[in-house]
Formats: C-alpha cells, sequence, structure tokens
C-alpha cells in the first residue's frame, strides 16, 4: 500500500465515522424562551424534548441565533422611534415568521408529547386554519 492509498484510506474512514455520527439521534431539551437546546435535562428549565442529530441540531442552534437577532433589532427600533407602527408590524411579521420556522423544526424533531404541545398552540397553522379550529 502506497502512502497514497493509506492516506485516501484514513480520509474514507473519517468521512464514514462522520456520516454515521450525523445519523445518531440523541436526546435534547430545549428552552424555547431562553433560546438554549441542552443536553442534561437538569442543567435548566426547559419546555421541550427534541431527538435530533448534529446536522438537525446545527439547522436549530441557527434559527436560535438568528431569534436573537431579530430581537436585537426589535430592541434598536423600538428604542430609537418608539411610536412608528407600519415598521414596527413589518418587525414583527418577520419575528413571527421566524418563530414559526422554530416551532416547525422542534415539531418536526419532536417526542411525541413535543408534537402533541406544539399541535395544541396552533402556532404552525395559517391564519385561515386558526379560525376554523376555534370554536
Amino acid at each position: 500500500m502506497t502512502d497514497y492509498d493509506r492516506e485516501q484510506h484514513r480520509e474514507d474512514s473519517q468521512t464514514a465515522g462522520r456520516g454515521e455520527a450525523m445519523l445518531i439521534r440523541n436526546h435534547y431539551y430545549v428552552s424555547v424562551g431562553g433560546g438554549q437546546i441542552l443536553e442534561d435535562p437538569e442543567a435548566a428549565a426547559y419546555e421541550l424534548e427534541i431527538l435530533a442529530n448534529e446536522e438537525e441540531l446545527g439547522r436549530l442552534q441557527e434559527l436560535f441565533d438568528e431569534l436573537k437577532i431579530w430581537d436585537g433589532a426589535q430592541a434598536f427600533h423600538f428604542a430609537s422611534t418608539p411610536y412608528t407602527e407600519f415598521s414596527t408590524d413589518r418587525i414583527n411579521l418577520g419575528y413571527e415568521i421566524l418563530l414559526k420556522k422554530v416551532y416547525g423544526q422542534l415539531h418536526e424533531l419532536g417526542t411525541e408529547e413535543t408534537k402533541r404541545h406544539i399541535q395544541s398552540m396552533h402556532i404552525l397553522e395559517t391564519k385561515g386554519e386558526k379560525e376554523e379550529s376555534e370554536p
């Protein structure tokens, strides 16, 4: 076996290990309000439990990071222009859309209990669906 063959074999082995790790799903505990994804349920208060692999966890963390950015944008906007309604509505709409993405991802990854809880919130329904489901 040449040095090139040994190097190629080593790279293939590392890639295979990463591929397997991407498929393994672990339990995580999520605090939406805190924007936290926890491995230990005792570490802090959490609302939802999910099963996710590394890639899914990364996507969810990116959504939480985007929410933090929106929070900062809202705080800056309200501090600098407290009485403008049009732009406030647009900022709130953006935040709402992003929050729906977070809950959509949590619903997809959630345990059965998590899925039921998110469904009971009606947050993933469109406005027409929500109005039809209310008594």
